[in-house]
């Protein structure tokens, strides 16, 4: 029995998720929610050390659509959407889950330790690639397809060490915009979901993650981590025609973090003394 509500919503639709590195990434919770539906899923992977983990977990959702797919090459992603056209012809839906910037770029000043090449990747890989997937994406999706990307609220407010993270996140929302007008058109909507700290692999990477979670545990509104399942919900509303008429947003799975000025006394003292 699925974790994961059951149902049709995502029946006979089929398409492609990027970005799913281990069991407790937040794009294979979101898997998880669309196979539960009835999705046919594809998954990229980048190296023989990531097929590893990601080639169980896309057998038991029923894949065995896996690709090798680095996205800064352009021969790569040109192969990864040729094998997806072969296989399926058309799809209807991208997740696009990737994101990276050196760890020497997520600690201590943003000016101090931002350096050129490492801006240059952040923005490439965390904002560029889904451009890049999005117009290859465009090309093989049926009208009134969807796509959905993942940002975090790093992206509109300071957070210690997020650093370029940050920026490049800005950028990747600024793209979702422009994406959504592009293709709208065609009735292809294309949404991010802004989701709270959740320990993942990316997570594990930053500077003061123990004080992160603690922080936005005591003052978010439900005063919790985010669930993983909130933001795989998020996504099925968003990629499954229960989200019509939905595009161009940033929409915030976080417990309501975004929403608080100033969160109450007493529960953010515990917590940070804690």
């Amino acid at each position: 029995m699925s974790e994961y509500p059951t149902g049709t919503l995502m029946a006979g639709k089929r398409g492609l998720i990027m970005g799913v590195a281990n069991k407790n990434s937040i794009a294979w919770a979101i898997a998880q929610q669309l196979a539960a539906q009835g999705a046919e899923i594809a998954f990229t992977y980048q190296g023989d050390k990531l097929l590893r983990r990601v080639k169980p977990l896309a057998e038991s959702v029923g894949s065995d659509v896996l690709l090798d797919c680095d996205v800064t090459n352009d021969d790569q992603m040109d192969a990864t959407f040729k094998a997806l056209a072969d296989r399926w012809g058309r799809i209807d839906f991208l997740v696009h889950a990737i994101a990276f910037a050196g760890k020497d770029q997520l600690s201590g000043s943003f000016v101090e330790s931002t350096t050129r090449d490492g801006f240059k990747s952040a923005l490439d890989i965390s904002a560029y690639s889904f451009v890049d997937a999005a117009r290859r994406a465009s090309e093989i999706m049926n009208d009134d397809g969807a796509m959905v990307t993942l940002t975090y609220l790093g992206s509109e407010r300071v957070v210690p060490n997020y650093n370029v993270m940050g920026v490049a996140k800005a950028a990747l929302e600024a793209c979702t915009r422009y994406i959504a007008a592009d293709l709208g058109p065609r009735g292809i909507r294309v949404n991010a979901i802004s989701a709270g700290p959740i320990k993942t692999l990316a997570a594990a990477g930053i500077g003061s993650g123990r004080h992160m979670f603690r922080f936005n545990k005591a003052a978010a509104a439900m005063q919790d981590n985010t669930d993983p399942k909130g933001v795989a919900g998020a996504a099925l509303y968003l990629l499954s025609e229960l989200g019509a008429s939905c595009t161009g947003e940033t929409h915030h799975v976080d417990g309501g973090f975004h929403a608080i000025g100033m969160p109450q006394e007493g529960p953010l003292r515990e917590s940070l003394e804690s």
